[in-house]
């Protein structure tokens, strides 16, 4: 779904990349740190500094790709360990959520199963070289629902909730979406 603004974020990102010569696996391991930190804000009801570190990290989440780019530093193993934090990242921020009682266990787990479903059918579809980047709820969009709940929280905690409840029926569907693409794409058998 935000896959479209790629070249807009681009147009902004590779004026400051260019002058940012940086390891971008620093700048992958520094976004584990804000969303680390991110999580304690939240768990402990500093509900906007939680947000604006949920930002910050995904910030960086779209600088180091950037830098790696732009410096010719891409790697297997940078994809793979972005991927990983990402996930990293996504679960202790949800684990936050849970510790600070916006919801409970239960619905977290299920937060954090809906993304990681939706992450795993691409990674699998892909490792059959099959392009999956398909749905309405990829990261970006998981993160500004949380962003937003955190925003909306701010006036009403007792929204977050309901922004969790959306966000896993969003995950489940993006998953079913990717799932959908890869039988038509991957499959000799069609309807």
């Amino acid at each position: 779904m935000l896959t479209n603004l790629r070249p807009f974020l681009r147009g902004i990102l590779d004026p400051i990349v260019v002058k940012l010569n940086i390891n971008p696996n620093l700048i992958t391991l520094t976004s584990l740190i804000i969303a680390i930190f991110s999580a304690i804000a939240i768990g402990t009801s500093n509900i906007l500094l939680g947000l604006v570190l949920i930002l910050f990290s995904g910030f960086l989440d779209v600088l180091d790709g950037a830098i790696a780019r732009c410096h010719n530093r891409t790697s297997k193993f940078g994809a793979i360990l972005d991927s990983t934090i990402d996930r990293f990242s996504d679960t202790i921020i949800v684990i936050g959520f849970i510790f600070g009682n916006y919801v409970d266990w239960f619905v977290g787990i299920l937060a954090i199963h809906s993304g990681f479903i939706v992450s795993y059918v691409r990674s699998s579809s892909e490792s059959k070289g099959i392009d999956n980047s398909v749905g309405i709820a990829e990261r970006a969009v998981r993160l500004i629902i949380l962003m937003i709940s955190l925003l909306i929280g701010l006036i009403d905690v007792n929204y977050i909730y309901s922004a969790f409840i959306f966000l896993i029926i969003l995950s489940y569907f993006t998953a079913t979406q990717r799932m959908f693409h890869a039988w038509k794409y991957g499959s000799n058998y069609k309807l």
